[in-house]
């Protein structure tokens, strides 16, 4: 099983996915697809925020597609279910919540003529063994399918939904009264054809308002407008019906008027009342709807009171990973401002959520915004740094230059020597790659002191991890240090294991390692 890359009841992933737990799937993408799909998870508003991060991304490297990140999200997945105690098989997709898919359709509609028709397909068929799809998610799909000239057969809305609608229609006009709601039903062709008068009496009537020619005019405007108002007001039920792009035009504008209002649109109903007026002072803030001064700053103590539930709370509401980086100096200023300093949870949490997706999403050397942002909380906070951000980055398997380069200037400017040996310890848990060597070179010429215990972890990765890189520059650069700054370490058992590691060595340094290998005593 192991190796295989298969989709859709094909093959298995290794790991095992207990529930919906968002953190563990998100684990399954690398780090531009996580910032797409923390952002497709963010509320209503999802699907346009996603796609200014794609078109950002794009604009950063031409080569970005969305291939990898549709198929990954049809990998086949093991899931548990807590309440029958068994395990089931599906698509990655299907795993995450209702919101996401609903976001994610509509960012595919955006977005289609950038991905290959085939993988949409795939990504449709996936959903199709969703076992309880919501209403939106399916109308999408089938409106997906129609973008892509699949499916004209099957409707938008559903049976049940038809008979909703139909209902309300009687209660609200009558069943005997001729025309009116009655019509909408009886063909798709005549719904359609409905919204399409809709629209042409809205845009008539606001040319006649503004022409303003008689009152005649005037009067006739203003009873196309009540009809058009009667009539969303008569469409405003739980599930969509029939209306091509409706569905996208209104999420995009700012959400669907049916779409129910998200956690991450309003403070967290689990918050006390005096930390959710806190909150909407915040967002307010972040948004620019208000100045930052004093009393902005002093909002920020309520970070103080919250428990770590309420701060992932906070974190959720205040959409952090997807803030612009042009307000972080300012929210940075306000979180360094506060005293007593915060506790090591609740700033592990609120570095996290600020800044490990920007961080591992770059694929261009990190902004100003950004490096100041970094720097600031790292060097008051080293500790959450690490663990919440650092640790993470060096387990990405995507880790790449922009990430090595903002890591290195940590090292250089921010990380004590307690802070920076931890950091060593880290690269002991994860494969090496050149973007670690990078770093692990960094932290061995920053005079770092190594006590016993630390440089044996690091003779043993020497010569466990050594074999993978014998062309590796870096790798030679990485040893050489270890061999004349750090030499007095190296005891006779260690001399023996590392000769053997230098004699695979294939670079110009290699006689170097060894003569350098060689000066160091037996004893």
């Amino acid at each position: 099983m192991a190796g295989r890359q298969r989709f859709c009841g094909q093959g298995l992933s290794i790991q095992a996915t207990t529930g919906v737990n968002t953190s563990t799937l998100l684990g399954r993408f690398d780090g531009q697809s996580r910032l797409l799909l923390t952002t497709l998870m963010s509320g209503v508003s999802g699907a346009k925020a996603a796609l200014t991060v794609f078109q950002r991304q794009q604009r950063a490297n031409s080569e970005s597609t969305l291939t990898n990140f549709i198929l990954t999200l049809c990998r086949d997945e093991i899931a548990s279910s807590a309440e029958a105690l068994t395990l089931s098989v599906k698509p990655l997709v299907c795993l995450f919540p209702p919101v996401f898919k609903q976001n994610l359709l509509i960012f595919l509609y955006l977005v289609n003529s950038a991905i290959p028709g085939p993988t949409v397909l795939l990504l449709l068929r996936c959903l199709a063994q969703d076992s309880n799809p919501t209403p939106w998610v399916r109308a999408l799909g089938r409106q997906l399918e129609r973008k892509l000239e699949m499916n004209f057969k099957d409707p938008l809305y559903s049976e049940h939904c038809r008979q909703k609608l139909k209902q309300l229609s009687e209660n609200l006009g009558g069943s005997s009264e001729a025309g009116g709601w009655a019509g909408c039903f009886n063909s798709q062709k005549e719904e359609s054809e409905s919204y399409c008068r809709l629209d042409l009496l809205e845009h008539g009537t606001q040319r006649k308002r503004r022409a303003s020619v008689d009152e005649d005019v005037d009067a006739d405007g203003e009873e196309a407008v009540q009809e058009s108002k009667r009539l969303k007001m008569d469409m405003h039920v739980d599930e969509p019906v029939d209306a091509e792009d409706e569905e996208v035009r209104m999420d995009t504008q700012g959400g669907s008027a049916s779409a129910a209002e998200t956690p991450a649109d309003r403070p967290h109903d689990g918050l006390p009342e005096h930390i959710r007026g806190s909150v909407l002072h915040m967002k307010e803030l972040l948004e620019g709807q208000a100045e930052w001064d004093q009393s902005a700053t002093d909002v920020f103590k309520v970070l103080n009171e919250c428990n770590p539930t309420q701060v992932e709370m906070l974190c959720e509401t205040l959409n952090f990973p997807i803030l612009p980086e042009h307000t972080l100096p300012k929210l940075c200023n306000s979180i360094l401002s506060l005293s007593p300093d915060l506790s090591y949870s609740t700033a592990a949490s609120l570095i996290r959520s600020i800044l490990l997706q920007k961080v591992s999403s770059l694929s261009e050397p990190a902004s100003r915004c950004l490096v100041t942002a970094v720097t600031s909380l790292c060097s008051r906070y080293p500790r959450p740094m690490c663990h919440s951000v650092i640790e993470p980055v060096l387990e990405d398997r995507n880790i790449g230059p922009p990430q090595t380069e903002l890591l290195n200037r940590l090292i250089e400017s921010c990380l004590d020597s307690h802070y920076r040996l931890l950091m060593l310890q880290m690269t002991f848990r994860i494969p090496w790659s050149e973007a670690v060597l990078s770093i692990i070179h960094s932290l061995l010429d920053s005079k770092l002191l190594l006590h016993e215990e630390v440089f044996t972890q690091l003779t043993e990765e020497l010569i466990s991890q050594g074999p993978h890189f014998t062309t590796s520059v870096k790798f030679a650069k990485m040893m050489l240090t270890v061999l004349t700054k750090h030499s007095s370490h190296v005891t006779a058992a260690q001399k023996h294991s590392l000769t053997s590691c230098l004699n695979s060595n294939e670079t110009f340094l290699k006689k170097s390692l060894q003569a350098s290998l060689k000066r160091i005593p037996d004893a």
